[in-house]
């Protein structure tokens, strides 16, 4: 059992709050998923040709200092850097397969967790309160954010397994439920060339749909693609740049409720998570019907 939230902020307002709309659904979702949790948070997105990079590390007294002397010396273009213990966000004018190279030689104790103009993200195991208040969840502001709270059923508990997963460049997912066939998928893809970092199932649906996305259909088609391809019970909630999108299987049995109001869109596994929300006696509410694409633009 697990817990996903997703808020879309359509006002200036709400966007500069965004982090105050979000920790109160994603920390009620801890009764569904104690053991790890993870936000994902977009903004407007940075000029063309620069990135953020999300990093964490495996201990939250890491030496971020010698880390960005490192990157200087080595790589000598002009950066931004933020850290809040284990994570950290650097930001650059540079292309992300030279970062990830030399993460992978100089800093390889590093997990790259998002690349993007506009995605930032964290994710760690312990309870989502804990997380939340470690991180300054509530202070962080943004267009749209998607979260996760979980509770293992099928591979090990570390930050690697958390959700939200990602795979290319500003995309994420969560997922709710379980895939029958994630080793197929996975196999399928790993002889086009995509590489995996856990064995969680949900990876195989994120770098499923985004490899088709790579193949040049819109995540829309993948979706559909994906109707074909992935077998099992699944609510998956997604974003990119400029996007929110939520599906559920044939059978819709992982719970979902979605809340709409000139000002937002917010999403979760149960209401009781959107309670607290402005305006929200005032939403329209529904549960989302299987097999049909919900998708939000920012």
């Amino acid at each position: 059992m697990c817990g996903i939230v997703g808020f879309l902020a359509r006002t200036p307002s709400l966007r500069n709050s965004l982090g105050t709309q979000v920790v109160p659904m994603l920390t009620c979702m801890g009764d569904r998923g104690p053991d790890s949790a993870g936000l994902a948070v977009f903004t407007e997105p940075l000029p063309e040709g620069s990135r953020k990079f999300s990093l964490f590390a495996p201990s939250r007294t890491y030496d971020w200092a010698a880390l960005q002397q490192r990157f200087r010396d080595d790589l000598g273009t002009p950066f931004q850097f933020t850290a809040v213990e284990n994570h950290a966000r650097l930001t650059a004018e540079i292309e992300a397969k030279r970062v990830k190279g030399w993460l992978r030689e100089r800093a390889p104790e590093l997990h790259l967790l998002s690349v993007g103009r506009a995605i930032e993200m964290f994710k760690d195991e312990g309870h989502p309160r804990e997380i939340a208040d470690r991180l300054g969840f509530a202070q962080m502001t943004g267009t749209h954010a998607v979260g996760h709270t979980r509770m293992a059923t099928e591979s090990a508990v570390t930050p690697a397994h958390a959700h939200p997963f990602t795979a290319g460049e500003d995309f994420c997912l969560v997922h709710n439920g379980s895939l029958s066939n994630p080793y197929s998928v996975r196999r399928k893809l790993e002889r086009l060339g995509v590489r995996f970092e856990t064995d969680n199932d949900t990876e195989a649906a994120c770098r499923f749909l985004e490899w088709r996305m790579r193949e040049g259909d819109t995540l829309e088609q993948s979706i559909e693609k994906g109707f074909e391809e992935l077998d099992g019970f699944y609510t998956l909630l997604m974003a990119t740049a400029d996007k929110l999108l939520l599906v559920r299987d044939a059978f819709a049995c992982k719970p979902a409720v979605v809340a709409e109001t000139d000002d937002y869109v917010a999403i979760s596994s149960e209401f009781r998570a959107l309670a607290h929300l402005p305006g929200i006696k005032d939403a329209r509410l529904f549960e989302p019907v299987p097999e049909q694409i919900y998708s939000w633009p920012v």
